[in-house]
């Protein structure tokens, strides 16, 4: 039995529904997203594929009896077009009844795919959905694929600016400056090597290799252990000139006339990384699990996406979280380890004033600007962050949340069982 809030039901409705459970998570190293990285020769449908035959591997799944296979991928072109959900479960050697679909909702995309196999299982239609994501940021260039979130014109009719704009007109609102979003991100590069060093990431991290079976990288290759506020100090704030030579701040002040001047205090040591990686989540009724001879880790509580404003794109994290709390009856105080992408260094640290949560309950193993935001694959390598770190401290409940190009929020909350 499920109780459900449902503004448009009036307050809280007891229904029977199945519960979405997750029974085990994978993901990749994150490779460096250029040539020189690790995983540049690696195709990104084999750098799926590996993920997807571990999961099913070490959970001895009959891929038969998967329902769908849901993946997130932003950058849908090249390397990465033509429905590579469906190929690279081919590609891993999967039972030829289990179908795929690939899915873009920006950098929430990975999660979007766990929420979407969560709310298949939970409608009673499928049993067995494996989720994730893939970005080969190496191979396929972000923005390859053009469309009009690149378009000027449309930018302007919409009222949209770059990321980064967003990011430091979010700061410059929040009252975060340079100095916290530096001592932010010299934290989260001390996080992930304590994280590395004490082998937290080993229950979930999935070695890439090549076709001989000889390792290509197994470990994250783009933290840079030693960082400093002192060094990161040194760096010249990335988005200052297109904000205030190409007319971008202008454009900021016709929705916020509040802000006299935007602060730009981003730059690439405070932002996240660009790499290469991919996850798998295996998503399935209690049930199903059982017949498989599966224990599940975690029920997924709650989803939620939402839209804001375009040109606050990055706020999207907070009532994204508040609409899944709600959702799930809890509050912020419930939950006990949050995932909040580091996208820029701005967003956890609005999202931790914003939500009054505690910062040291925030990305605990580090986060995207030590190790990377692989876009389609960041949500569901989160979702299986946030489900060992519960495991690792003894705690019940996670939330995992990122902020989505063009004005987008998304929110998942899960309980160990």
């Amino acid at each position: 039995m499920l109780s459900i809030y449902s503004p448009a039901l009036d307050g809280r409705q007891e229904c029977t529904v199945p519960d979405a459970y997750v029974f085990d998570a994978v993901r990749s190293p994150r490779g460096r997203g250029k040539k020189s990285g690790s995983l540049y020769a690696t195709r990104p449908i084999d750098l799926l594929a590996q993920s997807l035959r571990a999961l099913s591997s070490r959970n001895e799944l009959d891929t038969s009896l998967v329902d769908d296979v849901v993946i997130g991928c932003v950058t849908q072109t090249g390397d990465q077009g033509a429905c590579i959900a469906r190929f690279a479960a081919l590609e891993a050697g999967w039972d030829l009844d289990a179908p795929g679909v690939t899915l873009n909702r920006f950098c929430g995309s990975g999660l979007q795919a766990v929420n979407d196999a969560a709310a298949m299982v939970a409608s009673g239609f499928y049993d067995c959905v494996v989720a994730g994501g893939v970005e080969s940021m190496s191979r396929v260039a972000m923005g390859s694929d053009g469309g009009a979130i690149f378009d000027p014109s449309t930018l302007w009719n919409v009222g949209s600016v770059p990321q980064g704009i967003s990011a430091d007109l979010l700061a410059t609102l929040g009252g975060i400056t340079r100095e916290d979003c530096d001592t932010f991100a010299a934290q989260s590069q001390q996080r992930a090597a304590d994280a590395i060093e004490a082998g937290r990431f080993s229950r979930s991290l999935v070695p890439v290799t090549d076709r001989l079976g000889l390792p290509v990288l197994e470990a994250d290759e783009h933290p840079r252990p030693g960082t400093t506020v002192e060094t990161l100090s040194e760096l010249g704030a990335s988005f200052e000139t297109m904000g205030r030579q190409f007319g971008l701040d202008a454009l900021t002040k016709e929705r916020y006339p509040q802000v006299e001047r935007i602060q730009h205090v981003h730059h690439a040591g405070n932002s996240s990384g660009i790499v290469d990686g991919a996850a798998a989540v295996l998503v399935a009724t209690e049930e199903a699990g059982k017949s498989m001879g599966l224990t599940p880790r975690a029920k997924i509580r709650s989803v939620a996406v939402v839209g804001t404003d375009p040109i606050l794109m990055l706020s999207g994290p907070m009532p994204a979280t508040r609409k899944a709390l709600r959702k799930a009856g809890m509050q912020a105080s419930d939950v006990d380890l949050w995932e909040v992408n580091e996208a820029f260094a701005a967003v956890p640290l609005a999202f931790i004033n914003e939500l009054e949560v505690d910062p040291g309950t925030v990305n605990v193993n580090g986060g995207a600007i030590a190790l990377g935001h692989p876009l389609g694959a960041t949500g569901a390598m989160l979702l299986g962050t946030v489900l060992d770190a519960l495991e690792d401290h003894d705690k019940q409940v996670g939330a995992v949340t990122l902020c989505i190009g063009g004005g987008m929020g998304i929110a998942t909350i899960l309980e160990r069982v």
